[in-house]
């Protein structure tokens, strides 16, 4: 009856430190929903004129990425740890060329401002440390702005 009470303590504790971690990635997800428009970007230490206007839209835990056409260009899932320092972010790629690839990144969030540094420049490169995309880093920088809705 020990080992039993045991057992089923450890599996609740289990249960409810699950949540408590799940409940900050939720929140935090939470605020990334919407569309955001890239205003400056950078890659490999240069400017990147053509990415901005670009909108990277969250919807749950899918994300999208257009032209400034409309045209899409990138779609997936994402995943976010905001626990880590800094937050961090991926992008796992289910649509298109980049099918079963991924984006490792980081990103900060201040009200209606997102920057996001990954490794999209070179996919062979670790997630970033960061938020800089130095001349050969083979990391892109991207500062957004929350879309009106």
């Amino acid at each position: 009856m020990r080992r039993l009470t045991s057992t089923i303590c450890g599996v609740m504790l289990g249960i409810g430190l699950a949540v408590a971690f799940a409940q900050p990635v939720d929140e935090a997800q939470k605020k990334l929903v919407g569309a955001w428009t890239a205003t400056r970007a950078q890659r490999d230490g240069e400017a990147v004129d053509d990415v901005v206007g670009h909108r990277l839209t969250f919807t749950g835990n899918r994300f999208q990425i257009q032209s400034q056409d409309g045209k899409p260009l990138y779609a997936g899932t994402v995943r976010i740890n905001p626990s880590a320092s800094p937050s961090a972010i991926d992008f796992q790629h289910t649509d298109g060329e980049l099918t079963g690839k991924s984006w490792k990144g980081i990103y900060a969030l201040d009200g209606d401002r997102l920057t996001i540094c990954d490794n999209a420049a070179n996919l062979d490169k670790g997630r970033p440390t960061a938020f800089e995309a130095k001349s050969g880093s083979g990391y892109v920088l991207i500062a957004f702005r929350r879309a009106a809705k």
